[in-house]
Formats: structure tokens, sequence, C-alpha cells
């Protein structure tokens, strides 16, 4: 069965989850075989790169002079549909839209509108992490097809040095997008990344506005992905340093709050806020991963650290989406025990050659 009986016409008129049941007979709210890895596992977490492009050319995420991809690699809307809609019907909760930017791809509310389609018949969640550019565009937007979160890149304060981050954004276009996804209701998480000598003086600063605002704040450690020109070793920040250091000034309260994804939270009590972690370098959470990545061009990554994959593109161009169900077994076969990331004088170079952009961050 090849795809046009899933793009043909036929599916121009039939609701997402009609399309789902075509496909094998299951209850979407209650999958009969989830997806469980060799080592016990459940992936109910789906991270799907929408696009490699981005507005920004952040200095840890990519080099300044990036050759994109071919549109015609990138995946349709159809095909990332058909594959969300095969993840959903073996377990998956979450889905998170992420680049590149999600929001620059042409015509993304389509896609947002198709996979909100799916929340409450399957999917618990769907959100999405942007650098705030385009949000003042397509806030409303999210939250009328079902987008109740999102978390905006944000990484100064500061306009000349969010300008040298980002070497070509204007943190006027991204304030004035959170303030619209505020007003749309959207609740926000601010994620930071934390780097020594950059903007390592602004954590606290970060802390106060994103609290006082009503916004969570999670600082996350720069990973070794992707030659970008810039000196990972001297710009690594060990957040369990940065911890102790806040520690000293503020009260943090360790909660059991999760998101769905590998922060740990802290509630800061002279703030009033959330405070999270990620810590992929100085303390990897490996053993409770519930997460896969599907890139723009359809590759499943199983760890962002690994080069593990599997070709979802090439499974559902050539066999059609009722091959996806053995992929996806296939797959948890092959999702790796953890990541081995290393970063030190001995180990400079980027531990993977892809850049974040490119896996989806």
């Amino acid at each position: 069965m090849g795809p046009a009986f899933l793009f043909g016409a036929r599916a121009a008129i039939l609701p997402p989850m009609t399309l789902l049941y075509s496909q094998r007979d299951i209850l979407p709210t209650h999958a009969v075989r989830p997806l469980i890895d060799r080592y016990g596992r459940q992936i109910s977490y789906l991270r799907v790169s929408v696009t490699d492009r981005c507005d920004f050319r952040c200095v840890y995420c990519m080099s300044e002079h990036m050759e994109f991809l071919p549109k015609s690699e990138v995946l349709s809307f159809e095909e990332i549909d058909a594959i969300a809609s095969a993840f959903i019907a073996r377990g998956t909760r979450k889905i998170r839209l992420t680049g590149g930017e999600p929001l620059v791809r042409r015509d993304i509310m389509e896609l947002v509108e198709r996979l909100g389609g799916y929340i409450g018949s399957g999917l618990d969640e769907l959100t999405l992490t942007t650098n705030g550019s385009q949000l003042r565009r397509h806030a409303e937007g999210l939250a009328r097809a079902g987008v109740r979160r999102i978390n905006v890149s944000l990484d100064t304060l500061d306009e000349g040095r969010f300008r040298a981050i980002t070497r070509r954004g204007r943190i006027a276009d991204v304030l004035d997008g959170i303030d619209a996804a505020a007003e749309a209701g959207l609740k926000i998480k601010i994620n930071m990344v934390a780097m020594r000598g950059v903007n390592d003086d602004e954590i606290e600063p970060m802390m106060a506005w994103a609290h006082g605002r009503g916004f969570g704040l999670t600082l996350i450690e720069g990973m070794p992905l992707g030659e970008v020109g810039i000196d990972r070793v001297d710009s690594y920040l060990p957040l369990k340093e940065l911890r102790q250091r806040l520690a000293a000034r503020y009260t943090l309260e360790p909660t059991d709050h999760r998101s769905g994804g590998p922060a740990r939270y802290d509630w800061v009590k002279q703030t009033n806020g959330l405070l999270g972690f990620i810590t992929p370098m100085s303390h990897n959470f490996c053993e409770s991963c519930n997460r896969v990545r599907l890139t723009a061009t359809g590759q499943l990554y199983m760890c962002l650290g690994q080069d593990d994959m599997v070709d979802l593109r090439a499974t559902l161009r050539t066999d059609g989406p009722a091959a996806l169900d053995a992929a996806l077994d296939r797959a948890m076969q092959l999702k790796p025990k953890g990541h081995d990331f290393v970063l030190d004088r001995d180990h400079t170079g980027p531990a993977l050659s892809r850049h974040m952009s490119v896996t989806g961050g």
C-alpha cells in the first residue's frame, strides 16, 4: 500500500484520527503496544524538527555561514502527520515542534492545526520551542490550535550581547513576541544556555525578570554538536557549579515538578518561580530518557548524542505508512543506553558533526 493511500484525495476529507484507524485497528488513547526500548524505558515524547532553517545564527548552535538542506529533502506536512500518528498509536503523549526555528517554515500553522487535532485522541500535549522572533504573528494561532505552553530560547536581555550571540537577531522582536504569547494565554518557559564569560553574569537578572513575569527559567549546559566557531571548553559552565553559586544567595527548594523532558526543577523562594537545570554534560539523565527526535529530513535519532538512527522518510516513501510500525520497533532496539559527550582540552572537537539545528533542539 503506497503513500498515495494517505496523501490522496480521500485523505483530504478525513479527520486525522480517521487516518490513524485506517492504518491499524487500535484505540488511540490506550496504545496496544507501547514503545519500550531494550533498557525498559517507555518512549512517550517525540520531538519533531520541522526545518533546519533559522533566522538566527546562535554561536553555540550553528556556524555563521550555514548551508541549509534543499527543500526537496524536507518532510512534507502530510509525512510528518503520518509519522506523528504512528507514534501516537504506540503511546506517544507529547509532541514538541522544534527546528531550526519552527515558525519560519512556510504555512507552519497548517501543521500545527493538523497535530493539534490529535489532542484528546491519544495526544496529551503539543508544544514548541522557538526563538520568539515570529511569535507576534503566530501566538494566537498557536493557542487556537491547542498549544498551551511554549519554550522561548533567550540567552540575554542585553541588546548588544543578544546581537553578538545570535549574530543577527533583534531582541525587540523577541520581547514583543513573548508579549504576544502571554497575551494569547500561552504559558511560557525561558530556555537559557549558560556560558562562562558570555552570559553567566546575567543568570540572576534573567531569573528575576522571568519569575517576575510568571515565566519559568531553565538553564542548559552547552553541548559539543557541530563546528560552530567558538571555544566550547572556555565557555562551558557546569550547572552544578552554577547551582551552588545560586544556592549561596537564594533558597532553592527541590521539587517533583516535571515537564516531560530532562529538566530537574527547584522552586526559588525569593523570586517565587521555577528554575530548571538541564545537565547533559555534568550529570546525564539517560536512565529516565523517554524521548526520540525526528529530523526535518525524516531520520529518527534515538539519542541526541549518538548517531544511531532509522530513516522513516525512506520507509514511508518506499513502503507506505503501514511500514512505520515495524520501523519504530527497529528504532527501539537501536536506542542506546546513553550519550558519551566529553568536553576538555583533549576532546575539543564536536562529539558529533551534525549541528543541533539539524537534529532538532
